[in-house]
């Protein structure tokens, strides 16, 4: 894979990619701060083979409250490193350690350390309270401002806002779309492995701020998050009966959208969060079902004696991938969203499951199970170019990043462990656990927040 910044993200302050943020969260207009440059010359260009981080420096944020401004810095810093994209400068060999907001720095300073980007910020509190934080980012040895950047907010929003911040770094270094002001939802499981309590719990996709969707009364399984709003739909069994949730994150609004005994897994959303398509079994056999959630009326898409599950939409609704044991064994199939004739696109050694559609639409992640070892995977849509990110004893359920240029799973390492949540970049060269308070399952990674 290759990144490459355009030219006409090169030049100037990149305006941000939101023009408002959520009124739910508490943030208000993001505004630009003026260039102190026109003009920049440093990007990144990402290779699978040679690729080597881009050294950044990112400077403690300076204002009336320094512990805040250190915590922000740090969650960037965080962040930046984790995407695999950036190597962060540690602060201990900075030179020019009082570098400020309110004029250019020392370049010289910054070139010694061959920091080739630096970020400097500041937080400070209005008269009613609220934060402002405000960024700047720079191109060292060019000597030029990239973006300034400043957010008001509720104080209680500062991981937020440095989610944001490093948003607008990584967008405008890669000229691709961030990823880190974004949440995912996972099965949270405590307990003895033969009695685990399992409930719905949402996270930053760092791992912070956990909050628990279900009590753990009843069994949840399969949380899916709509591409473009803040709703999941899970399954849960209660009094062994399966029954279909659709959950709203922000208002706590939850409703039953059907009864579907034997379903196998629960179901996605369409790309327009308009439908949702599904597995039934019938007997010894399972078919696909779309549901229109407004009328709730349902559509088969599948009719065969074969097991179909696993639906994913394709991101512009055309398509549908889905897994099916037509041919004998699990495989990857696509078809027309609606159904009809489908084709075979997985033809390695093993046997394919889970198969997720990129957002980009540019892959399909899945799971492929191989002797002992299970591992993660994508391929293009035609089935050509499959490449194994990451194998292990046991990996299990790939869901993207909003930019499609990163994938969650779990892993269970057998024993008397349990499953951690793991993510991965496209090129596999780039994997880190992500910290979770128990051990945690069946990920799915939302939207944008913003």
């Amino acid at each position: 894979m290759s990144l490459i910044v355009p030219d006409h993200l090169r030049r100037g302050p990149l305006l941000s990619r939101r023009a408002a943020l959520l009124g739910a969260a508490g943030l208000a207009t993001v505004s630009a701060l003026r260039p102190m440059a026109a003009r920049a010359e440093i990007s990144i260009t990402i290779d699978r083979g040679n690729f080597q981080p881009l050294p950044i420096a990112i400077t403690d944020f300076g204002g009336a409250d320094p512990n805040l401004g250190a915590q922000i810095s740090a969650v960037i810093t965080n962040n930046l490193r984790r995407s695999g994209v950036f190597a962060p400068i540690d602060k201990k060999a900075f030179v020019d350690k009082a570098a400020g907001m309110d004029a250019a720095p020392q370049f010289e300073s910054w070139k010694v350390i061959n920091a080739q980007a630096l970020v400097t910020g500041r937080v400070i509190r209005d008269p009613s309270g609220r934060l402002k934080a405000e960024f700047r980012l720079w191109d060292v040895f060019a000597g030029q401002q990239l973006i300034g950047q400043q957010y008001f907010t509720d104080p209680n929003n500062w991981r937020r806002v440095a989610h944001i911040i490093s948003d607008a770094i990584y967008s405008r270094l890669t000229g691709d779309k961030g990823f880190f002001d974004s949440r995912v939802v996972f099965v949270d499981e405590t307990g003895p492995k033969d009695n685990r309590r399992k409930r719905l719990a949402i996270m930053d996709q760092d791992g912070f701020n956990v909050r628990y969707l279900t009590r753990g009364d009843d069994l949840v399984v399969t949380p899916r998050f709509s591409p473009n709003s803040q709703e999941v739909t899970y399954m849960s069994f209660g009094g062994g009966d399966p029954r279909v949730y659709l959950l709203n994150i922000e208002t706590g609004q939850r409703e039953v959208v059907g009864n579907f005994p034997g379903m196998t897994f629960a179901p996605r959303f369409s790309p327009d969060g308009q439908r949702i398509v599904m597995s039934l079994s019938q007997g010894a056999s399972s078919n696909l079902f779309a549901m229109d959630l407004r009328s709730r009326s349902t559509t088969r898409l599948t009719d065969t004696n074969a097991i179909d599950t696993s639906p994913s939409y394709s991101p512009d609704g055309a398509q549908m991938v889905f897994e099916s044991d037509r041919g004998g064994a699990p495989q990857i199939y696509v078809m027309p969203a609606g159904g009809g004739g489908a084709r075979r696109v997985s033809f390695g050694e093993g046997r394919y499951s889970t198969p997720v559609w990129s957002p980009r639409g540019d892959y399909i992640a899945f799971t492929k199970q191989k002797g002992g070892t299970f591992a993660i995977g994508i391929m293009k849509p035609d089935g050509s170019g499959e490449r194994i990110l990451t194998e292990g004893f046991h990996n299990e359920g790939p869901t993207w990043a909003p930019n499609g240029r990163y994938l969650m799973f779990f892993r269970d390492a057998g024993g008397s462990g349990g499953a951690k949540i793991f993510m991965v970049d496209i090129t596999g060269r780039v994997e880190v656990p992500v910290p979770s308070p128990a051990f945690a399952s069946d990920p799915a990674w939302g939207p944008l927040l913003g």
